[in-house]
């Protein structure tokens, strides 16, 4: 065996083989975990506010449109109550980003604004006729299991992360967003006047593609955030209630496993994590 004490370094030439370790060192040298940092119950319960508020707001888009289906909502009240949340989550997002943005920026982002909303509307209105009967071939089960399907896809892509600053749009955003518009266009194909048709289009632009970013801005506060989901949530049971007497069981059912019960068993599951490290892994340069 040389002299020469054995060092572990890549840029120094040794007379010792490149899979040499000394003895006792390679045990030694194990890692368990190291970058392992454990969630507590109480903050995965904070996270997971993002989700149960999404799942929410499909119960109450599904509550909407059965209640339009069986006349037992006006499609102008739902017309009307649309327009009023989008000017009061107008207001909330002009409040929440008047500290992060110039003066100059919130006027170009307010005309910007306007004009999509006022396209938007125009747009809907003109392809309601269309969208009625997009779907008139097609038989309500293969309706049913569509939208089931692109609701499922929207929950499991959707960005539950907060939105600090001018955050980007993930990919995986945008094809929740994309999935939920088409499921609530394939829905609203199936009632019976344009007008409903176009209130239900334009409610589920508000809830699926605008009232996310909102919800993503209200993550950094518990009190804001813990507010709007139990808001939701009382609203999704309150609205299924007037559909189903067992859906607001399930509702509810669904709310607290994912609120409560699943970072129950995350903190409970963190006990079996065993990461080992050891002389096998990569190395890791240390730049000065």
């Amino acid at each position: 065996m040389p002299d020469e004490p054995w060092e572990k370094v890549l840029w120094k030439k040794q007379p010792y083989p490149d899979n040499y370790v000394p003895e006792g060192l390679f045990l030694s040298s194990l890692r368990r975990n190291p970058n392992f940092r454990p969630y507590t119950y109480w903050q995965l319960v904070f996270l997971s506010f993002a989700i149960t508020q999404h799942l929410a707001s499909v119960a109450i888009f599904v509550s909407a449109f059965t209640m339009l289906k069986d006349h037992v909502l006006d499609p102008r009240v739902l017309l009307w109550l649309s327009i009023a949340g989008f000017f009061l989550g107008y207001f909330v997002w002009e409040v929440l980003v008047r500290a992060i943005s110039d003066r100059a920026r919130r006027r170009e982002d307010r005309m910007r604004a306007v004009k999509a909303s006022i396209l938007l509307f125009l747009a809907l209105m003109c392809l309601a006729p269309v969208l009625r009967t997009l779907t008139a071939a097609t038989s309500s089960d293969s309706i049913w299991a569509m939208a089931a399907a692109l609701f499922i896809l929207n929950a499991l892509l959707a960005d539950y992360t907060p939105m600090p600053g001018h955050a980007r749009e993930r990919l995986t955003s945008v094809l929740s967003t994309n999935a939920a518009i088409s499921s609530s266009v394939v829905l609203a194909s199936r009632l019976a006047h344009d007008l409903a048709v176009f209130a239900l289009t334009l409610f589920a632009v508000e809830v699926f593609a605008l009232f996310p970013m909102l919800r993503r801005r209200l993550q950094v506060g518990f009190a804001a955030h813990a507010g709007l989901t139990v808001a939701l949530v009382l609203l999704a049971l309150s609205l299924s209630a007037r559909v189903s007497a067992t859906a607001p069981w399930l509702y509810a059912a669904i709310f607290t496993f994912v609120t409560f019960a699943a970072p129950a068993m995350l903190v409970w599951a963190q006990q079996y994590k065993n990461e080992i490290r050891g002389q096998w892994d990569v190395a890791v340069p240390k730049v000065k």
